[in-house]
């Protein structure tokens, strides 16, 4: 027996996360779940001086991203409404493990398991890549007063745990299959080809029951 799709879309800043999940929303006919960005009050300043506010940034967003999933799933999941969203609530560890000095580190890890451990964890992880002149262009045309600041260095760094990340996702989840897309071969915005690879590899692991897709 299958599980009623649960998708999240991951990837460093800037690979096009939102971009794909709101064309898979609209193909799939799923709900949308986007994360809350450019409202985090502590984001500008962040990039500015990650060290001086990287603990005030990182809470923001898990409590912000905690209550988002506490409604999808009180109001979509436990309803059989399928959803899919922009991030993975993991990627809170993956952000505070390389902003935050240990100490910190740890208490904000009590914070996590604490908030996290009975949340909704999607079933399906559409990870998203692309090099670093990639994600540079596309913050660039993007243009968001938050993210003027980000330094190269951190986005390189940033993609490198991103990998490790999922590598070590994958070796501790079998359960949930992961998609890998090259963002620097596929451009699903521009090319309607490339967004019907990725449709296709949805379906893929949607009819092979891993997950349950009640919409088609």
């Amino acid at each position: 027996m299958g599980q009623l799709p649960f998708i999240a879309v991951e990837g460093p800043i800037g690979v096009g996360k939102t971009s794909l999940s709101k064309k898979l929303a609209s193909q799939f006919d799923f709900h949308l779940l986007k994360e809350i960005v450019e409202e985090n009050p502590f984001l500008g300043k962040f990039y500015e001086n990650i060290d001086e506010w990287s603990f005030q940034t990182e809470m923001f967003f898990l409590c912000n991203r905690v209550k988002q999933l506490e409604d999808i799933d009180r109001d979509y999941l436990k309803l059989g409404k399928p959803v899919v969203a922009d991030y993975h609530i993991f990627k809170n560890m993956i952000f505070a493990q390389r902003t935050l000095r240990e100490e910190k580190f740890l208490k904000y890890t009590q914070i996590f398991e604490i908030l996290s451990h009975d949340m909704p964890k999607p079933n399906m992880v559409i990870y998203l890549d692309a090099s670093l002149e990639t994600l540079l262009e596309r913050i660039r045309l993007r243009n968001r007063d938050v993210e003027v600041n980000i330094q190269p260095s951190y986005l390189k760094q940033l993609s490198q745990d991103y990998e490790d990340y999922m590598n070590h996702f994958e070796e501790t989840h079998p359960d949930v299959p992961v998609i890998r897309l090259n963002g620097d071969k596929l451009d699903f915005v521009k090319h309607q080809d490339d967004l019907l690879y990725i449709v296709e590899q949805v379906e893929n692991h949607l009819n092979k029951g891993e997950v349950l897709n009640e919409r088609t």
